[in-house]
């Protein structure tokens, strides 16, 4: 080796082994997560859950709504209010000539009172505390949403990080690149355009980073939306966590319908409209009546006209054909709405059946191609990527090659991270319709 070889060599070989350094670095930073530069405290998946659950705005009306329909059934035990009235009886008109005091007629006090059939009030109690139940089984549905779009969120935000992670590995292999260009270029061991190659890379790096940390943000103020918190609120996650995949077995469709909350809440309806039903089934009972009249002479005491009263019972007679029309026709329309739901839940659950299937074939599928990658391919241009850096530390190569089998791992690595992402996506889509 000449003297000017051998102050090259002197030059730039500790470069190259901090080259080599990080190359064993770099073979591990799909696993490891920079420090996250974000101040705040860590939340779990769970504890963001939680939060959305509990202070959510648009949970809110569901339990409103649900006392509503609970202060109505207690309204369905009232009674009316009794009628009072005051007015004359058997008096005769004016001008008309009197023979006795007893035609002077009487001045009569009457109260009367409805008294409501007991049955009736409790069947319409029980379907009014029926469609409680319909709005908080509402509420499911919507909460299913806002922990699915959480999820979603979440998990973005864990392939974020390791994206993260993996670009500032790559920051500090292509600046050793780039020095170790710029000492060689004097000595006529590298070209001016591998220097601006790796700058140019260093540059793409930057704007990689830039969107990286921009759609943390993003992510971040979206769990802020939906934990109903400041969006200028900051926090970090647990990147340790994997969602978990989900088992293999075909979920029967007595199990989807346990699970759904689309299903429970039509299970609910029914159960309201056959509370409905009884109601209307009720409306056969009598109502009942008593009034009271009393009445005053106006003859006097002296006319010796006896002071009356009359004592009326009454009782409704629902069965009459011009009266049980209306809750005959109100029966026979719900068990034909009861049939419709009964066939469209049947409907709803072999489609999902369906789609769960397919969902999980997609999910068997990704989990093969991720195994590939974290077995077989990356593992293979990472060792690609290790032989030309050490025919370039040889001299038996150039940089741009080391440079192109590093684009090709780097490349392999982000399509890796964007499958994981459509994967966890799978992940909760799949859960979502579980659980709708």
């Amino acid at each position: 080796m000449n003297s000017k070889n051998s102050v090259s060599w002197m030059c730039w070989k500790p470069l190259i082994n901090g080259l080599l350094l990080t190359a064993g670095l770099f073979a591990t930073a799909l696993g490891q997560q920079t420090p996250a530069s974000d101040v705040g405290r860590v939340l779990r998946i769970d504890s963001v859950l939680a939060r959305i659950d509990q202070d959510n705005p648009l949970l809110k009306p569901y339990g409103s709504r649900a006392a509503a329909a609970r202060a109505y059934a207690e309204g369905a035990r009232s009674w009316m209010a009794p009628m009072v009235g005051v007015g004359t009886f058997m008096a005769p008109y004016p001008a008309q000539m009197i023979m006795d005091d007893r035609d002077k007629g009487y001045g009569m006090v009457s109260v009367e009172q409805d008294i409501p059939n007991r049955a009736k009030q409790r069947a319409t109690q029980v379907y009014q505390q029926s469609k409680a139940a319909v709005e908080e089984a509402g509420r499911g549905i919507t909460l299913n949403r806002l922990r699915s779009d959480a999820k979603t969120l979440y998990f973005d935000w864990l392939v974020l990080e390791k994206r993260r992670g993996l670009l500032a590995e790559n920051r500090r292999i292509l600046q050793t690149m780039k020095k170790l260009a710029d000492i060689r270029y004097p000595y006529n061991q590298g070209s001016l355009g591998t220097i601006y190659k790796a700058e140019g890379r260093l540059y793409e790096l930057d704007n990689m980073v830039t969107m990286t940390e921009a759609d943390i943000d993003r992510k971040r103020q979206g769990l802020n939306t939906l934990m109903n918190r400041p969006l200028s609120d900051l926090f970090r996650i647990d990147t340790t966590y994997r969602p978990a995949p989900p088992e293999g077995v075909l979920p029967t469709q007595e199990e989807i319908g346990s699970r759904r909350s689309d299903i429970l809440r039509m299970d609910r309806q029914i159960l309201s409209m056959q509370a409905g039903i009884e109601a209307q089934r009720a409306q056969v009972r009598p109502d009942f009546r008593i009034r009271f009249d009393h009445m005053q002479p106006f003859s006097g005491v002296k006319s010796m006209m006896p002071t009356q009263f009359t004592l009326m019972g009454m009782v409704s007679i629902p069965i009459v054909p011009w009266a049980s029309r209306m809750y005959k026709a109100e029966i026979k329309g719900m068990e034909a709405d009861i049939d419709a739901m009964r066939y469209e839940r049947q409907g709803m659950l072999v489609e999902t059946q369906g789609m769960v299937a397919q969902m999980l074939t997609d999910i068997r599928n990704l989990r093969t191609q991720l195994d590939n990658y974290e077995r077989r391919i990356i593992p293979t241009l990472r060792k690609n990527y290790d032989t030309q850096l050490i025919a370039y530390e040889q001299n038996k190569g150039d940089l741009p090659v080391v440079i192109d089998a590093w684009e090709t791992l780097n490349m392999t690595q982000m399509d890796y991270l964007t499958r994981l992402a459509e994967y966890y996506r799978m992940i909760v889509s799949y859960e979502r319709e579980l659980e709708k």
